[in-house]
């Protein structure tokens, strides 16, 4: 999940703007917790292809 969407319960502000220690403090245990975090989805959806060619060219190769 990412937090640009989400709003902060003490604050009512978005947690990514940061404006409370509330805030700041979810805003940081994100960043930490998720590896893809600062990934775009464009970026995740071009690594998934990467992925995928890469498979298809290992089935290829083996099978012949």
């Amino acid at each position: 999940m990412t937090y640009d969407r989400l709003v902060c319960a003490n604050c009512a502000a978005p947690v990514n703007e940061g404006r409370c220690p509330v805030c700041r403090a979810n805003r940081e245990r994100l960043q930490q917790g998720n590896l893809f975090a600062g990934l775009n989805p464009m970026t995740l959806i071009a690594l998934l292809a990467v992925l995928i060619a890469a498979v298809a060219l290992l089935a290829h190769q083996t099978a012949t």
